[in-house]
């Protein structure tokens, strides 16, 4: 019979080092003193969140907690960092015990240990994904699928697809219909390369990034021994941004809290804004199901915006039907001006008053750090971007890349430019290689031929003529021919056409094509194209038009610097890359239904309601001045002008929290 031997904690010190009431308000106390249990924290915008998760964990530790029984989830490494350094900041304990980090890094931490369970070595290689798309890429070419027969999507599109399969749990027929379904006549290829990928990914002891969370989760749910060691360790579960979790992270925290049901998630239900990339609203909302003896906590005081700002965002979400209740308070004082609700004529003089707004509030001593620019997409800031280029008003896109340097507005930009100047090297290149089968060398042979026959023969009287007897792989052959007819056809004779129509042209005889196999958001790509055959109308000519576009990436180029925050900059962001940040000053531009909400999601109650959400998002970013600004008109590729609504968001705020500006012309 075996002997029972108790090993005993260590001595902690029993007093309390931190003076919870003094240092937090009544609903963030309530929250961190909470007795264990199941715990849902709904913390508003700009309520201190962070702070009431940090002290939370210090509590925790101050009431005799070993820090090896805490796991602290976040979705970045460095929030999980700055949490546990503000705890060690509050208290003299070693709190480095604690597991904290994403899921991801908590996931690669277990399967370094137990993943030969699975069949994995401990020393597995994690792949990023360019290793995943070669990975894929191989593997298409060992099921014989020739992409020369057919348009087969490319590895990185697969990898996209693969992991909206992993993360949303959606089987591969039903996400194809849903997210591309240009795909879905190729349901059983794409099928047949997700299994021998997954074989290919074993036999090289490899994981991609889903697995961290995906195989993680089937070890433990396959293997209950492993699954008991983490139950037993993790005796208290803090979670962050939970309104963000996927249906794989939410399970993964309901296994490991299973047992002792001590599990805190903080979020914001108004906030939940990422169903695009895989993010399941249902989780925060239907915690309280799951979890029936939960307490729910409401943190409702606002530290950032002052009383006119919060009174707009309360309306704003308040048509949401699926929400937990709640009514930002303001703790700063007012400063007796309401948001500004700016009606335009189109978006050429929204950009001009948004620019002229700018120049304003920089004389009145407010940094163009503190000022941004928001919006739903990336287009929305085209108009804007050459508007500030024009005045001279460095910007930032923290959003990424600025427009016209994203690769699909160069692609079909680079025909434009060899239109009209044929010796357009770089052009050319760039052109040519959107073709399947022609890569840099190709490109370089054929630049050859093309060089020559310009020096020989001058002016071009018939692209056809010069294109079709140049000497191109079979591969190529159909698609050269295609891209002679379209060069006639946008610049016949070898004079260009109207810009507008030469872009039209070659998205959809070339372009559109290329987009679906080779980009994962091909829908917002052809939005974007759109928006530049649109922007393109205002030009007439081809040589004017590259010239702005030219100067633009000129005043960007010297505007570089500013990326690294050493220069004073206005920031323009779409509101998903703004979360979490805050600004004096915040415009919200395009407020036109359509355009905000997207078109895209004014069919279905659930998606106007994330759009709704998002609107949320953007109004409380703002500390001081809010503009929302709206265009009457929109110019369109191929209809000419188009009449806007405005935003449908603007018309459920009460007139008397706006106050209404009228804008006109000197």
């Amino acid at each position: 019979m075996s002997r029972q031997y108790t090993l005993n904690r260590p001595a902690r010190s029993t007093s309390i080092q931190i003076e919870y009431a003094a240092e937090l308000n009544a609903q963030q106390l309530a929250a961190v003193t909470a007795p264990p249990g199941p715990q849902l924290i709904i913390a508003g915008a700009g309520s201190g969140k962070t702070r009431t998760l940090t002290y939370r964990v210090a509590y925790l530790l101050e009431n005799g907690i070993d820090p090896r029984n805490i796991l602290l989830l976040t979705f970045t490494n460095k929030a999980a960092r700055q949490m546990l350094d503000r705890v060690a900041n509050l208290l003299p304990i070693d709190a480095s015990g604690i597991w904290g980090g994403t899921f991801h890094a908590i996931g690669n931490r277990m399967l370094r240990r137990h993943g030969s369970a699975l069949g994995y070595q401990s020393s597995f290689t994690i792949m990023d994904r360019e290793d995943q798309k070669d990975l894929i890429n191989t593997v298409i070419a060992s099921a014989g699928i020739d992409p020369k027969e057919i348009r087969f999507p490319k590895g990185d599109v697969l990898a996209e697809i693969f992991s909206f399969v992993v993360n949303t749990e959606t089987p591969l027929e039903q996400l194809l219909a849903e997210k591309f379904p240009y795909f879905l006549p190729l349901l059983d290829k794409i099928g047949d390369v997700r299994a021998r990928y997954e074989k290919k990914k074993k036999a090289t002891n490899s994981m991609d990034f889903d697995d961290l969370l995906e195989k993680t989760l089937s070890m433990l749910q396959q293997h209950e021994e492993i699954a008991a060691v983490y139950r037993r360790q993790f005796q208290f579960i803090l979670v962050d941004e939970y309104q963000d979790t996927n249906k794989i992270q939410a399970d993964f925290i309901d296994l490991l809290a299973r047992d002792h049901r001590n599990v805190m998630v903080v979020g914001d239900d108004a906030q939940s804004i990422y169903s695009w990339r895989g993010a399941n609203f249902k989780n925060i909302l239907e915690f309280p199901k799951r979890y029936p003896d939960a307490r729910v906590f409401k943190i409702e005081m606002n530290y950032r915006s002052v009383p006119e700002i919060l009174e707009v965002a309360n309306a704003a979400i308040a048509a949401n039907v699926d929400q937990f209740r709640k009514n930002l308070a303001p703790t700063r004082e007012s400063l007796g001006t309401r948001p500004a609700v700016v009606a335009l004529n189109d978006g050429g003089e929204q950009a001009q008053f948004v620019a002229q707004r700018i120049l304003e509030l920089r004389d009145e001593d407010v940094d163009l750090n503190e000022i941004a620019v928001l919006y739903r997409a990336h287009y929305h800031a085209l108009e804007l971007q050459l508007e500030l280029s024009r005045r001279g008003i460095p910007y930032q896109i923290t959003s990424g890349i600025r427009f016209f340097e994203q690769a699909h507005i160069k692609d079909v930009i680079s025909f434009l430019r060899f239109v009209a100047n044929p010796r357009d090297e770089v052009a050319f290149k760039r052109m040519v290689k959107l073709l399947p089968g022609i890569g840099n060398r190709s490109a370089e042979n054929l630049w050859v031929p093309w060089e020559k026959s310009l020096n020989e023969r001058g002016e071009i009287n018939s692209w056809g003529e010069r294109l079709l007897p140049m000497n191109v792989s079979a591969r190529s052959k159909k698609h050269w021919t295609q891209l002679a007819h379209t060069l006639d056809e946008i610049a016949p004779g070898g004079q260009p056409n109207p810009p507008s129509e030469m872009i039209t042209s070659v998205v959809e005889a070339i372009y559109d094509d290329y987009a679906k196999v080779n980009f994962t958001n091909y829908e917002l790509r052809k939005e974007d194209l759109n928006q530049l055959a649109a922007f393109a109308r205002q030009f007439k000519d081809v040589n004017e038009f590259l010239s702005q576009l030219a100067l633009i990436s000129n005043v960007d180029a010297e505007a570089a610097p500013n990326q690294t925050a050493d220069r004073e900059a206005v920031n323009l962001s779409t509101v998903h890359q703004a979360k979490g940040l805050e600004f004096h000053t915040v415009f919200v531009i395009w407020l036109t239904d359509g355009m905000f909400p997207s078109s895209r999601s004014m069919d279905a109650r659930e998606d106007l309601e994330e759009e709704r959400r998002l609107f949320y998002v953007a109004i409380t970013r703002a500390k001081e001045e809010l503009y929302l600004a709206y265009p009457h008109m929109r110019l369109t590729g191929g209809y000419g002008d188009v009449f806007q609504r405005p935003s449908r968001f603007l018309k459920e705020i009460p007139n008397p929290l706006v106050e209404d500006w009228e804008v006109k012309r000197s």
